[in-house]
């Protein structure tokens, strides 16, 4: 989430339940005011000239403890992206030269454009309506934000004096005047505010309050107070219920629903008004109807965003699907506005969701429910010892001591085993007694405390729940007495015990006789309530509620619904949920990337819902769906009045009827200012879920803000833009998860509905599931200019997040703008949006709709999905400069196939984190030369992880589970075999600066490699594509994969196979700089200087590289063969792609300043056209190619310009008289046939300069266009080599040029989250057992982010940091062995020398037992639930805190000697709000180092390679 709200009790705070109903909310407290109104004015005064470049402004000038500096609009000022109504802030000449420097070169490039110095702090307008539109919104409310700012977008530069300052803006929403003398003065001290600065902001603010509004504005709806059921003027309404009623409210009617009443249908219009009565202590209002429509000035209330409504009310819309007459444009079973129409519904505005905050197991136990019941063959006595710190079963056993004498002996030596401290649960089975000596008896009664053993009978039923070494009050048990009825009944003992970490989890242990069948059994489950830890605060959240914790594995299905239950106990950001979970769902970064699962809030105080049949029926989809898909919707059109929905709940709505959908806004143009509206419309808060069809439509609408929204569990595309033609619409900070297929468009469907709906295609046509359809998404996003802004897409069928693109406006948009604009428009903010959990992709950028209709030409569906590419322009104007799309602050992790996808150009991805994804990101060019112009794109300063530590669990539809690289079992991707890449190389040209790479190491079972390439590929690939400060952690065991022969890579031969290669600038990857890695066998590359690397398939070269465009036409069906001159036995055979075009293409990647042969698998063609592309001016070929021996040739040179189709500079080659002048070089245009050889010798050359990405020149693409006649029955064979023998030139060898370690490769980030102001530092716990020492394992360490403390001595270790700034304060040992009065000594410094606000991390090496105590209560003062035992010869690590609070993230292991050495790892958040920092508090991470007893790991040098 970017942004934090207000706390409760601020300014419409989330949190808030809502205001009494006698008085509005009471304002914060006076220096939370102060701060709160400071930003606004700040973000009124300051302005610069459009295209500016835009800094954080210093968060220290201002109140350091408001929580407006919680909010995260830092990378909202540093993101370049334009917002409604703006076009971009690019100047056209950075846009080709700069597009993919580092972000401070471009801060300093972009400067130096402007004519500015670097280092001035400014903000630009576009910032400026940034900050404003949405920080405001989310601080202040839409209608408050709105008032306060209501640019659309920025001017050209305003030359205008210098205008004296008034307040009188802001002195409309009573602000006092002394604070903008006190704004201006903290402004003018931090050196932001400039002369010329003020000049634009107030002749912007002075413009908009004069301007003459070309669309008179739609006056508020005016209410007499803030809560519309107590005006004076509304009559008393109770109904009562007459379904056959047809109730109108007409003119000069007011009335309040004062009981709940049911009709046939209700009509308000021409100015009559109903109103919800709000009576908190009276019954709920339901008011049920077939349909409600709202017209002609009608107007329907329920409460008022200044006054939310309390009480409970229901809106029931009943009815099945033909039952009566529909109504025109609205259909049946409805809430309806038409024009005119006011529709105001608030209810309480409780947070809608947030992030857990720690981990959710199954069972609610870190280690899963354990549960065993056992009949026959269970005889005697079964034990269970479990951990008494997490409930974990340790050591199980069954021990036959009635029938077996020498079972005794085992026993004995079972429980001998098992350290004091450990929980015991036993059960007899069958019988136990007859064996079991006196002996034994006496030592189970000490050892376990039972007052029964001792004298237990034949068959006697008995169950134990105790701590071994315990007293007897630790003890649960009980008995029954054997009758010979063979019923007995169940002896149950239980006990509550506590984990480490807080948690409260149940043992049980039964024995009994069931109808003469013997039974017995344990179970151990976390005790009813289990307690949810959440980012944000929740009191809103009430006992009663429902909420929804999404899935953070590969299956969407893994999402669960629990109730809330009373937690008198929970702090602010803890819920009680009654239920146990099934699954595992994360609640802490791993591995550098934010994976905590969204937790959501069903529940609200209005509920909307259809009434619903018990399954389907009729002509409802029932061969698809079980159940009753023709729920309620509402359906808003043009023109009217206001429509603003807050805190409401729907519930099954939509059908399965095109434009029968949740909430729907149909063809209802602007409905923002620019529209008319002075109170903007918006959905805020709403909860939809189990619905039939979408969530929320936009339909031909545009600026409508959606925020804080839920679509849960529904049927189609959830929040959907429909015509291609919406535009300024924002969705901020929604959530939508479990998104299923539906029938209604191509795209929504699964393969199943697919094949079977045919009724739109064109005579027999099959569809293609795959392609044609299958792309149901949570946000469907049908225009580029729109913004999404801290949104999670947590689980679909298909992708999360898809921008797809209309070639033309589709439906009842047709014709709006022209032919190809949305695929050149520029993309919106696209800023901090999460997706997981998607089975194709997290997110999609590419593709389109066909937007004709089936015919004989092309049979398929209207809307079938389509190809389409994006390539961003301003003003939409391929013929302006590029505007690159930014993507900034992406999350993608656990998508079966894809984290991200994106095709187009120029595309930028930064800031992002992709984890356990198929494959993590592949970038695609717009398309393949000529068509493409040359378009780029980039990933920078982002993560990239392959397998995680979060393992996921089996069920909810996962697939695959299978063994990890670090051999513990995890889900799995696609399939157990699938090759796992971080980034994917497809086309090119890609661009990858700054990221880090972890944990891609192969299996037995598959591939796994950070750097992967396109499989089956026939494309071209550039040879442009370059990486650059890249960091590739240890953990990861493959660098580079080329594919090999086999499963998913096929005969892994074709062209783009071959071609693959990318340039490692820098050496960050390979160890070598500026080398180009190919492929092992591709010797057009080669030379003896290059390097093979036999694990990645690949060789590294260095040399100058580019491309050869080939057409070739009559035929196009042929197989080239080109080889270096140097290398002719070596050829590459590339068979062109297929496009149906008229001509056939290939595309070698070639070594430039050298020879190559061109032959073919039959005759030449008669027509090929040589393109030089990626060529600089002045790089050169030699080329022969094989003719039969009497073909006469013409020979051509121009320019072609690929955007007007049109040739230029044409000249004709000339016949030389040898070979030598034609290959010499000197700019003569010749050619030269050897007859005896068939080959056709050509110079190719560039003389024309490139710029950037481009393919060509601006001038055009040069090319050689040769003709040739030739006859039939000529021969067409020719030599391998017509060039002079030479052996291979040597070009600079690699092996003469190691790079050195790289200190600035990597993410400059530590970790990618959803809250990009919280700094984090991780942590790595390593402690030894006496096991581990015995393999020879020798230091137990703390890591700390790179620094890592070693300890070789035994004993307990502990590190201190400071937990607001991350410095360590202090270190000691204490030693277990020597040491005297050891327990002392460690409570005097826990509690003397350790500091409030520390973190404590605490590891141990051979640990003995501690010296003055059984066990340590002092570790509850770092954070454990309760004391430590610690076990001899074991290991124990923690991550704990000291302080006020108790940090969710606190661990504790505490391992036996048997067990695997105590581990933890950890990213853990500094100065969070509940730590109580001071205000001075250090924000960068430092950390003191001692040299005593630590050293400090030294990064390794790059090695060549894995």
């Amino acid at each position: 989430m970017p942004l934090r709200r207000a706390p409760p009790g601020g300014p419409l705070g989330r949190g808030d339940p809502g205001p009494p109903r006698s008085a509005p909310p009471e304002g914060p407290p006076a220096a939370a005011a102060a701060a709160r109104l400071l930003l606004p004015l700040l973000l009124l005064l300051v302005g610069a000239r459009p295209g500016a470049q835009a800094t954080s402004v210093d968060k220290h000038s201002l109140n350091p403890n408001s929580s407006l500096w919680d909010m995260d609009y830092e990378g909202l000022l540093h993101s370049k992206k334009t917002f409604p109504g703006t076009m971009g802030s690019y100047k056209p000449s950075l846009l080709r030269s700069s597009s993919f420097l580092s972000h401070q070169g471009r801060r300093s490039s972009l400067s130096q454009n402007l004519g500015q110095k670097p280092q001035e702090k400014q903000l630009s307008c576009d910032m400026l309506l940034k900050l404003s539109r949405y920080i405001l919104m989310d601080t202040f409310g839409p209608s408050l934000a709105w008032n306060l700012f209501r640019f659309y977008n920025c001017d050209q530069e305003v030359n205008l004096p210098k205008i004296h300052i008034s307040p009188l803006k802001v002195a409309q929403q009573k602000v006092k005047p002394f604070l903008l003398h006190r704004v201006l003065r903290l402004l003018r001290n931090m050196g932001v505010l400039s002369e010329a600065q003020q000049s634009k902001a107030f002749s912007l603010l002075k413009k908009q309050m004069l301007k003459q509004r070309k669309t008179p504005l739609k006056p508020k709806v005016e209410q007499s107070g803030p809560c519309p059921d107590a005006a004076p003027h509304l009559a008393p309404w109770r109904p009562g219920s007459d379904t056959r009623r047809a109730a109108v409210v007409g003119r000069g009617v007011a009335l309040r629903l004062e009981s709940s009443a049911a009709f046939h249908s209700l009509v308000i219009r021409d100015g009559g008004r109903l109103v919800f009565a709000d009576r908190p202590h009276g019954p709920p209002i339901t008011l049920r109807a077939r349909y409600i429509l709202i017209h002609d000035g009608g107007e329907l209330h329920i409460g008022s965003e200044r006054c939310p409504y309390g009480s409970r009310a229901t809106i029931s819309l009943y009815g099945r699907a033909g039952d009566g007459a529909a109504v025109e444009g609205f259909g049946q079973k409805f809430v309806g506005v038409g024009g005119g129409g006011v529709l105001e519904l608030h209810g309480r505005r409780p947070r809608s969701w947030t992030l857990l905050d720690k981990t959710l197991h199954p069972g609610g136990l870190r280690h899963g429910p354990y549960s065993s019941e056992k009949r026959w063959g269970s005889r005697g006595l079964n034990l269970r010892i479990l951990d008494a710190g997490t409930g974990r079963v340790v050591a199980a056993g069954r021990f036959d001591t009635h029938l077996q004498p020498g079972e005794c002996r085992r026993l004995l030596a079972f429980l001998a085993l098992q350290p004091p401290g450990r929980l015991v649960a036993a059960a007899v089975g069958d019988s136990a007694a007859r064996s079991l000596t006196l002996e034994t008896r006496l030592l189970l009664r000490d050892r376990l405390g039972s007052r029964y053993i001792a004298r237990l009978g034949y068959r006697q039923p008995w169950a134990l729940v105790g701590i071994l070494g315990g007293d007897r009050g630790s003890i649960v048990e009980e008995k029954r007495e054997y009758h010979g009825n063979g019923s007995t009944g169940l002896a149950v003992a239980q006990r509550d015990f506590l984990t480490y970490d807080g948690t409260r989890f149940t043992v049980t242990a039964f024995s009994g006789w069931i109808k003469g069948v013997p039974i017995n059994g344990f179970k151990v489950e976390a005790s009813k309530g289990i307690i949810l830890h959440l980012v944000d605060e929740v009191t809103s959240w009430l006992p009663g509620d429902r909420i929804v914790v999404a899935s953070t594995d590969y299956s969407m299905h893994q999402a669960e619904e629990f109730n809330l239950l009373p937690c008198p106990e929970c702090k602010s950001n803890q819920v009680k949920i009654d239920g146990s979970p099934l699954y595992l769902h994360i609640g802490e970064v791993i591995d550098g990337v934010d994976m905590r699962a969204e937790v959501g809030l069903l529940t609200r105080n209005i509920l909307i819902q259809g009434e619903m049949e018990d399954s389907c029926y009729g002509q409802n989809q029932c061969q698809f769906f079980s159940f009753d898909t023709f729920g309620g919707h509402i359906k808003i059109l043009r023109n009217f009045r206001s429509v603003h929905m807050s805190g409401v709940e729907l519930k099954n709505m939509g059908q399965q009827i095109l434009g029968s959908y949740p909430v729907h806004f149909h063809l209802a143009e602007d409905v923002d200012e620019r529209g008319g509206y002075e109170h903007p419309t918006y959905l805020d808060n709403l909860a939809i879920h189990h619905c039939f069809s979408r969530c929320v439509a936009i339909h031909g609408t545009h600026g409508l803000l959606v925020k804080d929204t839920i679509g849960y569990d529904t049927l189609g595309h959830c929040f959907f833009l429909e015509d291609g033609t919406e535009q300024r619409n924002t969705f901020h900070h929604n959530l939508g998860l479990l998104t299923r297929s539906g029938t209604i468009l191509p795209s929504d469907r699964n393969e199943a509905m697919c094949l079977a709906i045919r009724s739109h295609v064109y005579g027999n046509y099959v569809p293609v599931p795959s392609t044609d359809c299958m792309a149901v998404s949570t946000f469907w996003i049908a225009n580029p200019n729109n913004n999404l802004i801290g949104n999670a897409a947590a689980g679909a069928q298909d992708v999360g997040i898809w921008y797809i693109f209309h070639r033309v406006p589709t439906g009842q948009s047709e014709g709006q703008y022209p032919e190809g604009q949305a695929e050149h428009t520029p993309l919106g903010v696209f800023y901090n949006n999460r997706v997981h959990s998607n089975f194709k992709a997290g997110l999609f950028i590419g593709k389109g709709v066909k937007t004709t209709r089936a015919s004989a030409e092309d049979p398929r569906e209207y809307l079938t999905v389509d190809n389409a590419r994006f390539h961003p322009h301003q003003d939409a104007d391929p013929e302006k400069p590029r505007v690159p799309a930014m993507i900034d602050g992406l999350i993608a992790f656990k998508n079966n196939d894809h984290g991200a996808w994106a095709r187009g150009g120029d595309i930028i991805f930064r800031d992002s984190g992709f984890s356990d994804n198929g494959i993590g990101l592949t970038l695609a060019s717009d398309g393949t030369f000529p068509t493409d112009e040359g378009s780029s794109l980039e990933v920078t300063r982002s993560i990239f992880v392959g397998e995680s530590n979060n393992f996921g669990s089996q069920g909810g539809q996962n697939s695959y589970w299978g063994k990890g690289a670090n051999g513990e079992y995890r889900t799995l991707p696609r399939n157990k075999t699938f090759p796992i890449r971080g980034f994917q190389i497809y086309d090119g040209p890609v661009r990858m600066a700054k990221c880090t790479f972890k944990k891609f190491t192969p299996t037995v079972d598959r591939y796994s490699s950070a750097i992967g390439f396109f499989m089956k590929n026939s494309w071209q690939i550039s040879p442009q594509n370059n990486v650059s400060q890249i960091l590739m952690e240890k953990s990861v065991g493959l660098k580079v994969f080329f594919g090999r022969s086999g499963q998913w890579f096929g005969n892994n031969d074709n062209d783009g196979d071959k071609m693959s290669i990318f340039h490692d600038l820098d050496g960050s990857v390979t160890g070598y700089p500026d080398t180009f890695i190919g492929r092992a066998d591709n010797y057009l590359l080669r030379h003896p200087g290059c390097l093979t690397v036999p694990r990645w398939n690949g060789v590294m070269c260095t040399g100058k590289f580019a491309q050869l465009y080939i057409q070739a036409r009559r035929p196009e069906n042929l197989t080239l063969s080109i080889a270096r001159a140097a290398y002719h036995s070596h050829p590459l055979r590339l068979q062109g792609v297929n496009r149906g075009a008229p001509y056939q293409q290939y595309q070698p990647v070639v070594m430039l300043e050298q020879a190559y042969i061109i032959q073919w698998d039959g005759r030449a063609p008669e027509d090929i056209i040589l393109y030089p592309i990626n060529f600089n001016r002045g790089d050169w070929l030699r080329v022969a190619l094989c003719y039969p021996r009497e073909a006469v040739f013409q020979v051509v040179a121009d320019i072609y310009q690929r955007r007007t189709g049109t040739v230029h500079s044409v000249k004709h080659y000339l016949a030389a008289p040898s070979r030598a002048s034609a290959l010499n070089g000197t700019g003569q245009r010749l050619f030269y046939f050897d007859r005896a050889s068939g080959y056709l010798f050509v110079h190719l050359q560039a003389h024309v300069a490139r710029k950037g990405h481009s393919y060509c020149s601006q001038q055009g693409c040069e090319r050689i266009k040769i003709t040739a006649r030739m006859y039939p029955g000529d021969s067409w064979s020719c030599d391998p080599n017509p060039f002079p023998q030479r052996p291979p030139s040597s070009h600079r060898p690699v092996s003469q040029h190691l790079a050195g370690p790289c200190r600035v490769c990597g993410a400059p980030q530590l970790v990618i989250t959803s809250t990009p102001s919280v700094k984090y530092v991780r942590i790595q716990i390593q402690s030894l057992s006496r096991a581990d020492i015995q393999n020879h394992l020798t230091s137990a360490f703390i890591k700390i982010n790179d620094t890592v403390f070693l300890f070789n001595s035994r004993g307990i270790f502990f590190v201190v940091l400071d937990a607001c700034s991350g410095a360590v304060v202090s270190r000691r040992h204490f030693d277990t062995v020597t040491g005297e009065n050891t327990a002392s000594a460690i409570t005097d410094y826990v509690q003397t020398f350790i500091k409030e606000r520390s973190l404590v991390l605490i590891c141990s090496r051979d640990i003995a037992e501690v010296v003055g105590s059984s066990e340590m209560s002092v570790f509850t003062r770092v954070g454990s639930a309760k004391p430590i035992i610690f076990h001899k010869e074991g290991s124990f690590a923690m991550l704990g805190y000291k302080g006020q609070a108790k940090p969710s993230w606190i661990k504790v292991l505490n391992h036996a000697g048997y067990q695997k050495a105590a581990s933890l790892q950890h990213y853990v958040p500094l100065k969070l709000k509940e730590y109580q920092c001071p205000a001075n508090a250090d924000e960068s991470l430092k950390f003191a180092f001692s040299q005593n007893h630590s050293e400090r790991f030294s990064p390794e040098p790059v090695a060549p390679q894995d």
